[in-house]
């Protein structure tokens, strides 16, 4: 079984930054593709980043290209969501997700409040 466990979401005033951490428990996290998702109050949640087994490429939601960066520390088991020049309507709660071979495992999700 694969846990995910997001931390470091907060309160932050537009155009501030902050850096999200999901850990991972669990066997072959360098297996996993891993990807970040968000939800808004009373939206779907969609897509943000996401970056492969080995961090060779990732991938971004147009809304977020050049002011988010995902990564990863397999070593630690830790994918990370960089995220620069926030904007207000960067605001939701923050999910972490891995994917292999059809299964999905989600974290229980992180807020990021962006204050205009």
């Amino acid at each position: 079984q694969v846990q995910l466990v997001e931390s470091g979401g907060g309160l932050v005033q537009a155009g501030g930054s902050l850096r999200l951490s999901c850990a991972v428990s669990g066997r072959a996290f360098s297996n996993y593709a891993m990807g970040w998702f968000r939800q808004a109050p009373g939206k779907e949640r969609d897509f943000v980043a996401a970056i492969i087994w080995n961090g060779a490429r990732t991938y971004y939601a147009d809304s977020v290209k050049g002011r988010f960066t995902v990564s990863r520390d397999n070593a630690k088991n830790t994918v990370y969501l960089q995220m620069d020049s926030l904007k207000p309507e960067d605001t939701a709660v923050y999910y972490c997700n891995a994917a292999r071979l059809g299964l999905d495992y989600w974290g229980q999700g992180t807020q990021v409040t962006v204050s205009s």
